[in-house]
C-alpha cells in the first residue's frame, strides 16, 4: 500500500460540470452526461479490453458479477484514472479524489437479471465517513428500457430504507427496498449510448429491470470519493486508491501497479453487488 501522505501528480483539464449541473446532481441525486466521456481511442480500448475479460470469464460465473476487477486487472487504471473521468467528478468531490470501487455489470440479452430497488449507502454501511460516493455509470453498450437500463427515483435520497428478501434466481442480489417504501411511478429511465454516462449519488434509490430483449446491456461503474473521506479499515476485504491530488483523511491506499488477487477472492465471498 502507498503511504497516507502519498500524492498523485495533477494533470487536470477543465472540470466538465458547471454550477447548474452540480446543483441538479445534489438536488436530484443523479445527472446524465450526453457528451462522450472518453476519447474515441480510449473508449475503443476499454470496450476491447472488456470483451476480452468477458471471453475469459470462468464457466458458471454470471457476467453481472464482474466486481472490483481492478483488484487483479491493473490495466483498468488506464481508464479509472483518466482525466476525462476525473474531471466529471471533481466539481462534486473537489480536487482530491480517491477511487472507491469499480464493477462491470453485463446483462445478457436473454436472461439478464433484474437489479432490485436499493441505495448503495445501505450496502456499504460504515465503510466510509462521510458516506459520499459519486458513481460514474459508463455505458459500454446502448442502454434503454428494452434491455434493462438503470432507473432512478429523482430526489429519493434517504439512503437507508427498510429492506426485505428477494429471489436471487431472478435478481442480482438478495434484498430490496420494501414495497411501499418507494414510488416506482416516479422512476426515470437512464437511456445512454456507448461512451455516455450517468452520475449518481450513494443515497439515491435506483435499480433496473430484467433484460430479455435479445441485446446485451453492459456498463462500467467507476466509484469515487473525496480523499477527505475516511475509509474504515475494519472493512479488510476492500482497498481504495488515490486517483488525484492528496490524501486528506489519513487513509492508506492500494498500489495501482499491484494485483490483489487474494483480496478479490475474499471480497467475492462476502459482498453483494449490482446495478
Amino acid at each position: 500500500m502507498t503511504s497516507a501522505t502519498a500524492a498523485r501528480p495533477d494533470s487536470r483539464s477543465k472540470p466538465r460540470l458547471d454550477a447548474a449541473q452540480v446543483a441538479a446532481f445534489r438536488r436530484e441525486g443523479y445527472l446524465t452526461i450526453r457528451e462522450p466521456v472518453l476519447s474515441p481511442t480510449a473508449f475503443a480500448g476499454l470496450k476491447a479490453h472488456f470483451e476480452d475479460m468477458l471471453a475469459d470469464l470462468p464457466e458458471g460465473k454470471r457476467p453481472e458479477s464482474m466486481d472490483v476487477p481492478h483488484f487483479v486487472d491493473t490495466t483498468l487504471f488506464t481508464w479509472l484514472f483518466d482525466d476525462a473521468v476525473l474531471d466529471l467528478v471533481e466539481p462534486i468531490l473537489g480536487p482530491d479524489i480517491a477511487l472507491f470501487s469499480s464493477h462491470f455489470i453485463c446483462k445478457p440479452g436473454t436472461d439478464g437479471k433484474r437489479v432490485p430497488w436499493h441505495e448503495d449507502s445501505a450496502y456499504w454501511g460504515d465503510a466510509l465517513v462521510p458516506m459520499e460516493v459519486v458513481t460514474v455509470w459508463l455505458a459500454i453498450d446502448p442502454s434503454g428500457p428494452d434491455n434493462g437500463c438503470m432507473r432512478v427515483i429523482p430526489g429519493a435520497l434517504g439512503g437507508y430504507s427498510e429492506y426485505e428478501p428477494c429471489d436471487t434466481t431472478a435478481n442480482v442480489f438478495h434484498i430490496e427496498i420494501k414495497r411501499g417504501k418507494y414510488d416506482a411511478a416516479k422512476a426515470v429511465d437512464i437511456v445512454l449510448e456507448p461512451n455516455q454516462a450517468s452520475l449518481h449519488e450513494s443515497h439515491l434509490m435506483h435499480g433496473s429491470n430484467a433484460n430479455t430483449s435479445g441485446r446485451r446491456r453492459c456498463g462500467y461503474t467507476m466509484r469515487y470519493i473525496s480523499a477527505a473521506t475516511r475509509h474504515n479499515v475494519t472493512h479488510s476485504n476492500h482497498q481504495i486508491y488515490l486517483a488525484r491530488g492528496r490524501d486528506r483523511a489519513g487513509n492508506r491506499y492500494g498500489d495501482p501497479t499491484k494485483s490483489y488477487g487474494e483480496l478479490a477472492i475474499a471480497r467475492g465471498l462476502t459482498v453483494k453487488k449490482g446495478h
